[in-house]
């Protein structure tokens, strides 16, 4: 199986070299549950495209400092690409930033949240009526890092997962889209870098609360592999 892998940010964090680019942390931990997979890295934020959709099985867009709603040249034209996988119903992941887009290239709505952010571990409930997530606690505890938040869904999405501070938490169209708003591939220690850059923003009281949450265990590799069940079914 081979994924295209739709970056839409640069990694520029004081002390971040060694975690490495958005595509090198995807691979990692989608290695850890499949070495066969192969990637394609995709430099959206930068107009670069596959020539062909099927170039790759299927697509996924990264987190990004961008918003999903600004009116920029390369955002827009993911959005357009966006369209055109859902249109040949190629597979699509989306993680945070991609979560975001994809909703909005497909009619939904994205918005800053009036909650502020939302970091550290969390968890979010899955609604397994919904959903076949193969997992067999109810929840997914997930790292966090967003200010911006889907606040309507698609209208032929289905919500799969949820929490109080992050109600469109996940959600899938059809057999070919599914999305998450928390993150699979940043490592803690890197987590503990974003929020440490983004203190003044996020404040003193939530950052340190979501350092604390650091310790807490996480199901990023139980989302991976939902995610790698997806794509191949």
């Amino acid at each position: 199986m081979k994924i295209g892998i739709l970056n839409s940010d640069t990694v520029e964090l004081p002390g971040a070299s060694a975690f490495g680019q958005y595509p090198e942390m995807f691979s990692k931990i989608f290695w850890a549950i499949d070495p066969t997979i192969q990637f394609e890295t995709y430099e959206v934020q930068f107009d670069h495209y596959p020539k062909k959709i099927n170039d790759c099985d299927g697509y996924l867009i990264t987190g990004s400092k961008a918003s999903a709603y600004e009116e920029k040249n390369w955002i827009n034209k993911l959005k357009k690409f966006v369209q055109t996988l859902h249109q040949n119903k190629t597979k699509l992941i989306g993680i945070c930033f991609g979560h975001q887009i994809i909703a909005e290239a497909l009619g939904g709505s994205v918005k800053n949240s009036p909650k502020g952010w939302h970091v550290g571990v969390d968890s979010i409930s899955l609604f397994k009526q919904e959903f076949d997530f193969d997992f067999e606690d109810g929840e997914f505890n997930l790292v966090f890092s967003h200010q911006d938040e889907v606040i309507k869904l698609p209208e032929n999405a289905k919500l799969i997962a949820g929490s109080p501070i992050c109600p469109n938490g996940m959600f899938v169209i059809d057999d070919h889209i599914l999305c998450t708003q928390g993150h699979i591939e940043l490592k803690k220690d890197f987590a503990k870098l974003i929020y440490e850059f983004r203190k003044n923003q996020i404040g003193d009281a939530k950052y340190l609360s979501a350092c604390k949450t650091l310790f807490d265990k996480t199901d990023e590799l139980a989302v991976v592999k939902v995610l790698i069940e997806f794509l191949k079914n």
